[in-house]
């Protein structure tokens, strides 16, 4: 990940804003032990490459960066950044929002939240459901 934010640098960008996600230690309640991500994996980069295409044509943006890790994200570990450079703050932060909601809406991501009792649940995005009902 460390690599994708080197690559946004670009000589005429003031900004680059920054969406890291990470496995939080819990959950109403419940203590988290993991989360494991499955995806559709050509549906899933066709559409993330969809999204890096509309934040590029939407905002003044120069580079972005949009990565999700696939299988076992221990708790503090990031499963998902989204990272977009630009002249200007505004622009790069407004691309930075779009695009992880839409990575949650539309990318064919699945993700099992594991607990440390042994139970563990699959999640549905609600940025999912929302744009399903639209």
């Amino acid at each position: 990940m460390t690599d994708a934010l080197a690559r946004l640098s670009n000589p005429s960008c003031g900004a680059t804003a920054c969406f890291i996600g990470t496995t939080r230690d819990n959950f109403e309640g419940k203590k988290v032990k993991q989360l494991s991500y499955e995806a559709y994996g050509k549906m899933a980069l066709k559409e993330m490459q969809k999204i890096s295409d509309t934040m590029k044509s939407n905002w003044p943006i120069a580079n972005v960066a949009l990565i999700h890790r696939i299988g076992t994200v221990p708790v503090c570990e990031t499963s998902v950044l989204v990272a977009a450079s630009s002249s200007h703050r505004k622009d790069a932060l407004e691309a930075v929002s779009y695009g992880i909601d839409a990575i949650k809406a539309e990318v064919p991501i699945w993700k099992k939240e594991e607990y440390e009792d042994g139970t563990y649940q699959w999640k549905e995005n609600l940025e999912c459901r929302k744009a399903s009902h639209n």
